[in-house]
This record gives C-alpha cells, structure tokens and sequence, in this order.
C-alpha cells in the first residue's frame, strides 16, 4: 500500500542527498525568531517547539539566528553561540530533535548594521534607514576576528548537539553588506570588486568545512534577490553560488530582499512562490541543491516549484508555525486537514517587533506547546457555541477534539463570520484556507453545526446544553453624525459582501483596519497582482532575474483608480499606526499610489446630499462623496448573555461578543481555544 501523498506529490517526497545526511523528502523547516530565545524558559520552550515538528515529519529544522559574537547580536540580549556555557544551554533543543528522530542546525546571524544596541559594525559606516545607529567599520583585524568567531560558532554548535548550522547571507545582514555595493564601499581586498566583496562570506564558509570536516551539515542563506538599488547583480549572485558550493556548502537556502527594501516579501500581498524565477536562476549556477522559499504555504505549491524545476527543496517557515504536522499530513494526503499559512504576519513577525513572544493566529499553540497541553474532558459536556465566526470556529473544534458534544449555530448559511468579509480585500483571499480548515475539521469531529439558524435565549436554555459559548461577533457601531440615515451612508459590511456599489468618489470614516482594508478594496487597480507572480513583478518593480543590480525595475505609473477616495479619522497623528509594523507601510503605499487622500483630526458636522462636511484644523470643509462608508468601530453582539444567564446557565463570551473595539482575528482564535480547552 502507498502513501497516498508520494502519489500526489512525488518530487516532494523524494530523498535527498546533501552529503552528511540523506533527508526523506525535500522539505526544510526554515528559520524564524520566535522572542523565546532570550526568555527564562525560553530553550525548553524552543525544545517543545521543534519537538513536535520533527515528531510530524519535518525532516530538517534551522533554529532562529544566534550570533557568533556579541557585536552580531540583534538586541541587547546576549544571544550568542560564542562560550561553552552557550552551548550547554542549547543542548536541550537537538535533543529533543534527534529523540522525535529529526535533524537541526542552528543559523549562525551576524546582524551588521541591523543590530539594535550601540556596538554594531559593517563594512562600512553607513547607516542603515531602518536603524538610527550609525555602525562601527571594521578593520582587517577585526574583519578576521570575526571569522573566527563564526568557525568557533560552528564548534560550539556541534559541541551543543547539532547536526550543523546554516550561515545567514542573506536579508541585508552583515555577509550581505559585505556583498552590495550598497553597504560596501571599501577599497581594500574585502571590498571593491565582485570577487573581494564575496571574499568574507566565502572564506567563513571555506574555514567552517576546513574545521568541522565533511560530516558537518552546511546551509548557506544566500539572497537570490536584493531587491534595493546597489544591491548585487544576477551574474553577482550566481557567482557567490559557485563559490560558496566549492567552499563547502552542502545546500543553499534562499532569502528574498532585505529588511530595508521596499518591496513586501512574505505578506499576504505577495502571490504564492512568487519569486520562484530567482531562485531557478541561482539553482541553475550552482554545484549544490537549492531550496526555494517565501510564500510557500501548500504541498501542491511546493510540488510545481520541485517539479518545475525551479528548486532542489522548499524551505517553509511561517507554514509550520501554522501546522507542526504539515510533513505528515501531506504524507497521508490529508491537504483539506492542513491549517494553512495564511501570511498575514500578525501573530509571529508583528509580535516580535512588538517584543512579544511569537505564535500563529490559526494555531494559537505555536510556541506555547509547554503552556497550552490539550488533554480528554474528565467529563464530556454538551456545549452551545453561538456564532460561526473565527472565535466560535477555533472553540467548538478544540472542544469537540476534547470529547465534547458540540453543536454549533451561524445564522447565516455558511461559516467565517467577518473573515467572509476579508475574501473581499486584496490580498486577504488566503483566509478561504482558514475557513475551509476549520469547517473540515468540524466534518471530521462530528461537530453538528445548524447553519441558517439563530440560537434564541429559551431555544438554547431549552436545549440541555452544560454550557454556552457566546461567539456571535459584533456589530457595526453607528457614529453620531447628523444625517448618518442618509442614503448615501452605506456600512463597511455591505460594501465588502458586494451589496453596495459605491460611487465614483467614496468618503471612509474610520482608519483604523477596517477602513484600511474598505479603501485597499475600493483602490485595487489590478487585483490579479495579488495573485498572480508576474503582474505582482510588474506592479512593485521587480526584477527577478537582477538584470539590474538588486533586482528593482521601474513600476509602471499607477492606473487611474477607480474611485476618488477620502479617508477621514477624528484622531490626530499618522494614518496606519494601529495596523500591523509588518505589513502597514505596504498598505500605506498602496493606497498612496491610488491617490488616496487621507484627513486627520477631523470633527464630523453633517452629513448630507452635497457630502460629508466636516470641521479639520478650524476650518469647515465638505468632502464631496457619492458614497460615505462608515468604518467607525463595533459594538459587542452578546444580547443573549443577560436571559441566559439569568436562567442559570453557564455563559462564556469570546471574540468580538466580549470585546469588540477593534476586529481582531488573533486575539478571538485565541480565545476560542484557551476556552475550549477550559470547558
């Protein structure tokens, strides 16, 4: 009998050789900070964490980056691997990997200019635009220190257990900077010509196989694509490739423009695999196996990249923080079973720049295996979950995995709730995946959802349910403005569902995400660049082939939009501060390029067959407007909890019933299942 997913996904599920060791298939979980690092718990933390990946399947891991000496630390936080007690306190982590019967190496990060604290160095003294700091340059000595440190780096990481390390190169670090012309402007042998800038990454890479030998596994992370003006060239690129496989690399993985680029990289915005023509570029220069990566969040993307002949193997990140079984599930060809990446950032990169500790907002139990353990209901209760939205969805599946009779009531006739309304962004249509997933998962646990049916106080009291659990979302909050029931108001729901056409020129009170997300949609002037990898190429002015050195081309001039729009606040400061540090700046570029006007500090007057007239700065004005669309907050839809509750019934409310200032998709999955965990 086969495996079903061999049949399916054949290049995926073929071995690999890559010298040192012979993987099952052609799959590499690839690195990301998760904020455990420098936590108290933190490594035991991280041991869980990769634990139960290896334990599903993911044949090979790369750890977040560690730094091979105090001055290539990101933050303050001495995360180095650069002493024998670093290496003990590692030891956890490849052990907990090799028992579950898979592989890691640890990524070895220089953070060059990018580092946060006042002892950073590079190349050259250049300020980074992302960093108020300006870097230390390195001398010679310095520069052959710091070699040094990385071959001691990689000692101490086979002394801590790992299988290996792979060398960060990638993402404007500090080999990158030695890379550019951009970042390097020396004129001695490590900089100037081609040849002199690959010098330092090659000779770190030379001297780590010189020291550890052949059965030592080496990853290079090497930037396929710049993607910011002085960055290397495609000729360049091919060229560090070549050398660093002779040098010893055993398997090239791939990275996507630098931190400081602006073009997005791993955003919903961005279509999936698309930037799999620099990655065949590289594959097609280099001795040794490549892996492709960013946006890679399914087996069958996967499969056409393998098949395409774009890459030796598929390095995916984000989609494990999703799903620690991805492997497995595949395997088995269980793609519906698969909790999917859906890009959105919000819950991993947003909370790490937020100096939180990352998770996923599909999988709440990313990074938290230690703290959140399900476990069998000691008594199984029949539990009422009143909305089918992400809150009700994530608690009436984790307590249906639980052993509970869970019977679910939507009012409307399918499932999502306001994440329906998401499919409407662009660039938000990744959210059909978490949808699909958790109405799968309903299908297998014998969830009875009644769907078309609303749960009324005396129905559910009547219903002999132990508990119910108040999921219904929230309601569109009415602002008080004269003229609010004009018929030109329309509400950001109607808008988004397709019931309202808006005029020509479109008024957006509020800013918070909503109206971002009501603008985006409104301002969309080609919404197959969102899905489609040659016109989002086109759109932002790449160059995947870097033809031009970092691969930047000249975008087209943007189309006329097709709506004029305003957007309004009553607040004061800049548009975009509540959305999420990872992903606002690309949606304040879109909307400036569709020639959106946005307005702070505005006080509403009226409303009104000429317009919106308001009051901004002391001056009256009106905003012209064939459509007002009302983005101004939500009220909690928990109007069941008082009669239920009065009745002697268990009452739980979650999600945007118990708060619901702002829509907030993380914290209501969240919250659906730490409950359904708790019932």
């Amino acid at each position: 009998m086969t495996d079903p997913g061999r049949d399916l996904y054949p290049n995926l599920f073929t071995p690999i050789d890559l010298g040192p060791v012979t993987l099952p298939c052609r799959v590499v979980m690839g690195s990301m900070h998760t904020g455990l690092e420098a936590l108290p718990d933190g490594m035991e933390r991280l041991a869980a964490f990769y634990r139960e990946r290896a334990a599903a399947g993911a044949p090979l891991i790369v750890t977040g980056g560690f730094s091979p000496n105090m001055e290539g630390t990101l933050k303050d936080e001495p995360l180095t691997m650069a002493s024998e007690a670093d290496a003990a306190r590692h030891r956890v982590i490849p052990r907990a990997v090799h028992d579950s019967g898979g592989r890691i190496v640890m990524q070895v990060l220089h953070s060059g200019r990018y580092g946060y604290h006042k002892r950073i160095v590079a190349p050259s003294p250049l300020q980074a635009p992302i960093n108020r700091t300006i870097p230390r340059e390195l001398t010679a000595e310095d520069i052959e220190r710091t070699i040094a440190d990385y071959v001691r780096c990689a000692e101490l990481a086979r002394e801590a257990g790992y299988d290996g390390v792979e060398v960060m190169g990638s993402e404007g670090y500090l080999i990158t900077e030695f890379l550019a012309p951009r970042t390097n402007k020396r004129t001695d042998e490590w900089g100037g010509a081609a040849a002199n800038r690959r010098r330092f990454a090659v000779e770190i890479v030379r001297r780590i196989r010189e020291r550890l030998g052949e059965d030592f596994l080496m990853l290079f992370r090497i930037s396929v694509l710049d993607l910011v003006e002085g960055g290397s060239t495609g000729p360049e690129i091919a060229a560090l490739a070549k050398a660093v496989g002779a040098a010893g690399a055993n398997l090239l993985t791939s990275g996507i423009g630098w931190h400081e680029a602006r073009v997005p990289t791993i955003a919903q915005a961005v279509p999936r695999a698309a930037f799999a023509a620099a990655t065949e570029a590289v594959k097609k220069a280099s001795t040794v196996p490549v892996a492709a990566s960013n946006r890679i969040n399914t087996p069958e993307t996967a499969e056409a990249l393998l098949a395409g002949g774009a890459a030796d193997m598929v390095m995916l990140a984000r989609p494990f923080l999703a799903d620690a079984a991805f492997v497995e599930k595949a395997r088995r060809g269980e793609r519906r079973g698969i909790n999917v990446c859906i890009a959105c950032n919000q819950a991993c990169l947003d909370h790490y720049f937020l100096a939180r500790p990352s998770t996923c907002m599909v999988n709440p139990r990313a990074c938290n295996e230690t703290l959140l353990r399900p476990s069998p209901a000691s008594t199984p209760r029949r539990i009422a979950v009143v909305g089918g939205g992400p809150a009700g969805l994530s608690c009436a599946v984790t307590a249906a995995e639980r052993g509970h009779a869970v019977t679910l009531f939507e009012v409307s006739d399918r499932l999502g709730g306001q994440l329906n309304l998401a499919l409407a962004v662009p660039g938000k249509q990744e959210f059909a995946e978490t949808i699909g997933y958790f109405g799968n998962r309903l299908d297998e646990l014998g969830v009875t959802a009644r769907l078309g049916e609303a749960a009324d106080a005396a129905a559910l009291a009547a219903g002999g349910f132990d508990a119910v659990v108040l999921a219904a979302g929230a309601t569109p909050r009415k602002p008080d403005i004269d003229g609010i029931d004009h018929p030109k108001v329309a509400g950001y729901a109607d808008v988004l569902d397709g019931g309202v056409q808006p005029g020509a020129r479109v008024a957006v009170i509020g800013a918070g995400g909503i109206g971002f997300d009501v603008a985006l949609c409104l301002a969309s002037e080609d919404e197959r660049s969102y899905g489609d990898p040659q016109a989002f190429s086109d759109n932002w002015g790449v160059d995947s082939r870097s033809a031009v050195p970092g691969g930047l081309s000249e975008p087209p001039a943007p189309a006329p939009p097709r709506h004029r729009i305003v957007m309004l606040k009553r607040s004061g400061g800049r548009f975009g501060a509540t959305l999420g540090p990872s992903t606002g700046w690309i949606h304040r570029i879109a909307l400036s390029r569709a020639g959106v006007e946005m307005i702070a500090g505005v006080e509403y007057r009226r409303i009104d067959d000429e317009g919106l007239h308001i009051t901004v700065e002391g001056k009256e004005r009106c905003i012209p407007a064939d459509t007002i669309v009302v983005c101004a907050g939500q009220e909690p839809r928990a109007d069941l909890a008082p009669a239920l509750e009065a009745g002697g019934t268990e009452v739980h409310l979650i999600g945007g019933a118990r708060k619901a200032a702002e829509l907030d998709a993380v914290r209501a999955i969240a919250e659906g299942y730490r409950l359904g965990l708790e019932l």
